[in-house]
């Protein structure tokens, strides 16, 4: 994932966790613990008890990152096995431009609402149903810009899934970051006045590439 992407999604992860937990002390399962998630996190939030879950251990973080981790879970998440992650004991599980890349992401959903808390929060984003019809862009803008996307998701389905399963939809539509929109053009001539490629992120919250549900289980 490049960065300037990484940074975009960090964004929207700290965005959430605010609203969900302000400044008190939560316990943390992140889904897609990669790019420092541990360290952005905790910086922000030093009273999260941080969690992560990832494919692979060193996909962009250091020792310093792992550090700050009270566990860590490397583990295919498709093979549906949860057995390793406590039941009832997380505040939050944050999915954050993951369940795109899993063919069976609403079932992998379902192993995970276990584990969080009576009252914790869960948010997820995607690329959602509009992104495969944006056009192709370096750093992705179309959902296929991205080999490793499988599967195009939408709130309605998620929040189907999530009534299903004793949870309220607290919020979910497109992801429309205020500051993301009016940063557009000093990003765009940023870029230019390095000479640097144009990013396909950039235009992300101004055409509506992502989608997101926010839920508290009941």
């Amino acid at each position: 994932m490049q960065l300037k992407r990484a940074a975009s999604i960090f964004v929207s992860k700290i965005s959430f966790l605010k609203k969900s937990f302000s400044e008190r002390p939560f316990r943390l399962l992140d889904v897609g613990a990669g790019n420092k998630s541990a360290s952005k996190i905790k910086n922000v939030f030093p009273l999260c008890e941080y969690h992560g879950i990832d494919i692979e251990r060193d996909y962009n973080n250091s020792e310093e990152d792992f550090k700050l981790m009270t566990g860590f879970y490397e583990m295919d998440l498709t093979k549906l096995d949860m057995s390793l992650i406590p039941d009832n004991f997380f505040d939050g599980i944050w999915m954050v431009h993951v369940i795109e890349h899993l063919h069976n992401g609403d079932e992998v959903i379902k192993k995970l609402l276990p584990k969080l808390v009576s009252g914790g929060y869960l948010y997820i984003e995607y690329p959602g149903i509009k992104s495969t019809k944006l056009p192709s862009m370096h750093g992705s803008l179309n959902f296929k810009d991205d080999p490793s996307h499988v599967r195009v998701y939408s709130v309605k389905e998620l929040t189907k899934l999530f009534q299903d399963n004793n949870c309220s939809v607290l919020k979910g539509g497109t992801r429309r970051n205020i500051w993301f929109i009016v940063a557009m053009p000093f990003r765009l001539l940023t870029y230019i006045i390095k000479g640097k490629k144009i990013e396909g992120n950039i235009f992300w919250d101004i055409l509506g590439f992502a989608e997101y549900v926010w839920v508290r289980k009941n």
